[in-house]
């Protein structure tokens, strides 16, 4: 399968790291290889706008098996009202399977939002292949889900959730991935209009404060209370203050619950961690929880 990795959003710092990305995506079966402009640098961006936008177009124009990025950052809310989202349907009729994570949130919600199109909420090539040794190497979990996916393979991913929704089962459009990327999408025509939807959602770098907060922008919006389920993912790399004083991520979820009927679960692994699952966004999904265990299947149909 034709792997190619391209840089839409911020710029790569470290070529060797994503040389040993490649080849550890070529030791799973893939045939990777990196876009022309993958090492382009303009300020913190992979390069000018217009060239980064040329690469998504020029990618989807080759249509691989697999698109990639490289990394997020901040780059393509730059680009949405640019980017030719019936050239990238057209390569997601072809086969390429989009696939990436953070900034790339704002790229698979605008090809849902357009075209109705599918994309692959999934490891970056930097983060989840990159490392070295010393920071953890390659987590086999997300590497063996990532090319199941990729593959056709992947049929449903398994987690453990809170207790207390043992029997529900729901069925809906999967849809999400960055929250803050999610937040920064409404009220453009970048926004999907998903109903009955399973929304899933993770973030990093962010206090849980302002996690609440752009849970309840959604909320106020009236996003949430339209989903069949909300469920969230990892909430990492943030530091305690002071002034919280018990105040923190069980806080957020108790406080969610308490203002939308929708059943809201956590657990889900997914997010800027080393151990992640490959989530189809867009697909057609059923959510299940039997005990404390979490199911999201969505099969070949």
């Amino acid at each position: 399968m034709r792997l190619t990795v391209f840089s839409p959003s911020g710029a790569v710092e470290d070529g060797l790291a994503l040389q040993r990305a490649l080849e550890r995506l070529r030791g799973l079966g893939f045939d990777a290889r990196r876009d022309r402009a993958a090492m382009a640098r303009q300020q913190r961006f992979a390069g000018s706008d217009d060239a980064r936008l040329a690469a998504i177009h020029r990618v989807a124009d080759e249509a691989p098996s697999v698109a990639m990025a490289t990394r997020g950052g901040y780059g393509l809310t730059r680009l949405l009202d640019s980017i030719a989202w019936k050239k990238l349907a057209r390569s997601v009729q072809r086969g390429t399977r989009w696939v990436g994570l953070s900034d790339f949130t704002a790229l698979q919600l605008g090809l849902l939002a357009h075209t109705g199109a599918g994309s692959w909420a999934g490891p970056c090539a930097l983060e989840g292949f990159g490392r070295t040794d010393a920071a953890g190497g390659v987590d086999d979990v997300t590497a063996a889900c990532f090319a199941e996916a990729m593959r056709g393979e992947l049929e449903a991913v398994g987690f453990r959730t809170d207790a207390g929704l043992d029997g529900l089962a729901v069925r809906g459009t999967l849809w999400g991935s960055n929250l803050a990327m999610l937040c920064s999408l409404l009220g453009t025509p970048h926004m999907p209009k998903v109903r009955g939807g399973v929304l899933f959602v993770e973030d990093v770098n962010e206090h849980p404060y302002r996690i609440e907060r752009m849970l309840l922008q959604l909320l106020q919006a009236g996003v949430l209370a339209a989903q069949k389920a909300v469920v969230l993912g990892a909430f990492d790399a943030w530091a305690p203050s002071p002034n919280d004083r018990g105040y923190g991520l069980k806080t957020v979820v108790a406080h969610l619950r308490s203002r939308l009927k929708v059943p809201v679960l956590t657990g889900l692994p997914f997010g800027h961690v080393p151990t992640k699952v490959t989530l189809p966004v867009g697909a057609r999904v059923t959510l299940a929880v039997q005990g404390r265990q979490a199911f999201i299947g969505w099969g070949h149909g």
